[in-house]
């Protein structure tokens, strides 16, 4: 590896907390402005929810690639003194939460190495399914990793190609991997996007002055003063040049099959992802959730922040009153996506605190975005009761989560998914509360801003559109599905 790595004390010693999921990457770039850097730090500042393990960037000086990344969060990670290491009007940054590859400063992003041609980065936000034939293959022709990332195997694959033509050297190397990818890479201070054919992650164009801005969520153009243009396409590799884009599709068509779990919680509510308001399709689901699982109560509130939207719309199609009953401290980040379980009450306890003249005496909808394990939720509606709530009904805003995610989102197991093994009612019985609804698959779909058979939804479903690794981790946990 190249560049300056900084070690810093791991999130799940500074935050020991419950996980509810763990998050994916975020991906933010700059083309051809000034001070790049500082931009990319704010950029990835307002994607931070994305992920909270890692953060890194790579700036190109016009001679060299500039590489400095550390553990933590990115106000921990960058400050002056490492902006000034990364001059230039060209930079690559990323936000991780490890979907594969162990919590440790190898597996940070972006990663950069030095090949025979000059120097390639990549930030990564997905996960290849197919990364451990294709790494086996790699290493018995020689290839040394450094790091337990399928990332890297995009690495070596382009730096191994014999193609003359920089794309042409991408375009050959992704046409080997499978799985879901939104890409940064820069080769020489050529900066290329790229997303799967299958567009399962999101990435956005937009424009500032006479230079772009990419980003995994469109909220991060705000924060800079950019305009949206456009997503990249799904199939698409865009080159950035001193005349503009350049764009490629050279992959075979394949039907659209977008992470729906983005508008049921990921992306920020004030964000364009896959064209679309997140925050809108979060009102949408909660209209139909109050349609599908009405309640007789006195009030609506939120799991905040996420839920806010859901819980809005709720309230919209019920008729019942939208309050506040939970605050949520903001000064801890999202506690549900620690990678570890110890002090799990105490973890809730810290992140949410009830409102007790709104909850006291009264009927409670409580509405969350989804339940994953249940401990949180569970430490939440005790919480609730013990402020003095008559009755407490959850609702949720999407369907039970059934199946783990192995498109860039390190989900539970199947054993870990309180779904997968209990029905709604044995779920209800644990949660401790008086009723509970889910909102259905279709409901969902239907409700959400794009055509049903865009979206994947195998976390809800277990219907997979690319065909994962049979490893014996896989086939262990499809053993213990609950069929629905």
């Amino acid at each position: 590896m190249a560049g300056d790595d900084q070690e810093m004390v791991p999130v799940e010693n500074r935050y020991p907390s419950a996980p509810r999921l763990k998050q994916h990457c975020a991906l933010f770039a700059v083309w051809n402005i000034p001070n790049a850097a500082e931009l990319s730090y704010l950029g990835l500042y307002s994607l931070q929810h994305r992920g909270q393990e890692s953060a890194g960037m790579v700036s190109w000086d016009g001679k060299r690639q500039n590489l400095f990344r550390g553990m933590g969060l990115v106000a921990d990670v960058f400050d002056n003194e490492a902006l000034r290491k990364l001059p230039g009007d060209i930079t690559i940054g990323h936000t991780r939460y490890s979907t594969t590859g162990s919590t440790h400063i190898s597996n940070a992003q972006p990663l950069m190495v030095n090949f025979r041609g000059g120097q390639i980065a990549i930030s990564h936000n997905g996960n290849l399914v197919n990364s451990t034939r294709v790494r086996e293959r790699l290493e018995e022709k020689g290839s040394i990793f450094q790091s337990s990332m399928d990332t890297e195997v995009i690495v070596h694959l382009i730096a191994s190609s014999r193609k003359k033509e920089t794309v042409d050297a991408i375009i050959e190397a992704l046409q080997e991997v499978k799985g879901a990818f939104s890409l940064l890479i820069l080769v020489n201070g050529d900066l290329f996007l790229a997303r799967d054919p299958y567009g399962f992650r999101p990435l956005s164009i937009g424009r500032l002055g006479n230079g772009y801005i990419a980003a995994s969520e469109t909220c991060a153009f705000d924060i800079v003063g950019a305009s949206y243009e456009r997503d990249v396409k799904p199939g698409e590799i865009v080159q950035f040049t001193r005349e503009g884009l350049r764009s490629y599709e050279p992959f075979a068509p394949v039907p659209h099959r977008m992470c729906v779990f983005e508008y049921v919680y990921f992306a920020r509510p004030d964000s364009i992802v896959f064209g679309q308001s997140a925050g809108e399709a979060r009102r949408a689901f909660g209209r139909q959730l109050a349609r599908e699982h009405p309640a007789e109560a006195d009030c609506v509130i939120s799991v905040p922040d996420s839920s806010n939207f859901t819980a809005l719309g709720f309230s919209e199609e019920s008729g019942l009153p939208l309050e506040i009953g939970l605050i949520r401290n903001h000064y801890i980040g999202r506690t549900f996506i620690r990678p570890t379980q110890e002090v799990r009450d105490l973890g809730v306890k810290i992140k949410y605190n009830p409102v007790r003249k709104i909850l006291e005496g009264r009927r409670i909808v409580v509405v969350d975005d989804s339940i994953i394990r249940g401990t949180t939720s569970r430490v939440l509606v005790r919480i609730i009761r013990q402020a003095g709530a008559k009755e407490v009904h959850l609702r949720i805003g999407s369907p039970p989560f059934r199946s783990p995610c192995y498109y860039g989102i390190d989900t539970p197991s199947y054993e870990e998914l309180i779904a997968s093994r209990n029905t709604v009612e044995e779920i209800a019985d644990y949660l401790g509360i008086d009723s509970i609804g889910y909102l259905s698959l279709q409901g969902m779909l239907e409700s959400a801003p794009l055509p049903k058979q865009s979206f994947c939804h195998a976390c809800f479903s277990g219907e997979y559109p690319v065909e994962v690794e049979q490893t014996d981790k896989f086939i262990h946990e499809r053993k213990h599905v609950l069929t629905p």
